[in-house]
């Protein structure tokens, strides 16, 4: 069950850390790769310093998150990848390994994603801890041609999304306890909100309005989960699985 995961990463050398901890200990995961996309405070150095297993290639100029993983495809070497954020807290190892376990064991699983459970209750209100969340399992082959849409920078999740859509792929969330880090609390509010209102502002003009309410309405829904333990235990969220014993079923 070898998985490659992709890591983009721009500037992300105080947090990349909490990532890299947890991703090197997946089972299932056979290649760690780590794109830079030009970033000027020596992640890549550091991540190379301190995990010699992760495979780290890198972009001269900053071009964007969609621009460094069409880059990056062309060093992945498994056709299933685990997309993944550098810039997350609070994850999961066994969240992680119940994803991929239920991406193999149910054949018509075309894409994962990891919903990002704990967001803010407005982010959830209009879906973007599904739709925006970059933690997604999904064939290279699909991801490839995701990158002939042209998608650029904050567009790529949307951009999956849509070929999905139109495609007609299967496509399911599972819960995600992990949460990322909000362009604020990088940049500081002013900045970090314009950076936030051009990211939604180039994902709206990607898809067209009227496919951006498509997607809102009725893009993928949930993995169900039906549980067989002995001594269940209470879990803290009502998204949360007991993980220890998991059969994934499609109602």
């Amino acid at each position: 069950m070898n998985v490659t995961c992709l890591i983009p990463f721009y500037n992300e050398r105080e947090r990349i850390a909490h990532v890299l901890k947890v991703i090197t200990q997946i089972r299932q995961i056979g290649q760690i790769l780590c794109v830079d996309d030009g970033s000027t405070d020596g992640t890549a150095a550091y991540v190379k310093a301190n995990w010699p297993q992760v495979q780290v290639v890198q972009l001269q100029q900053n071009q964007g998150k969609a621009a460094a993983i069409k880059y990056a495809l062309k060093f992945v070497k498994h056709e299933l990848i685990l997309m993944m954020d550098a810039d997350l807290q609070e994850l999961r190892i066994e969240e992680i390994e119940a994803a991929i376990e239920a991406y193999h064991t149910e054949s018509v699983i075309d894409m994962i994603i990891l919903r990002r459970i704990n967001s803010p209750w407005f982010v959830r209100w209009y879906r973007s801890d599904i739709l925006l969340s970059g933690e997604r399992l999904i064939k290279k082959a699909d991801l490839e041609q995701v990158m002939k849409l042209q998608v650029h920078r904050y567009q790529l999740e949307v951009g999956i999304n849509r070929y999905m859509l139109h495609h007609k792929k299967v496509v399911r969330w599972m819960p995600w306890s992990a949460m990322n880090t909000y362009k604020v609390d990088k940049l500081g509010v002013l900045d970090g909100s314009k950076k936030e209102f051009k990211m939604y502002v180039e994902i709206v003009s990607f898809v067209g309005f009227s496919h951006m309410m498509l997607q809102l309405a009725s893009f993928t829904k949930k993995i169900h989960q039906k549980q067989h333990v002995s001594n269940p235990v209470e879990s803290q969220s009502p998204y949360e699985p007991d993980f220890r014993d998991i059969k994934t079923y499609f109602s």
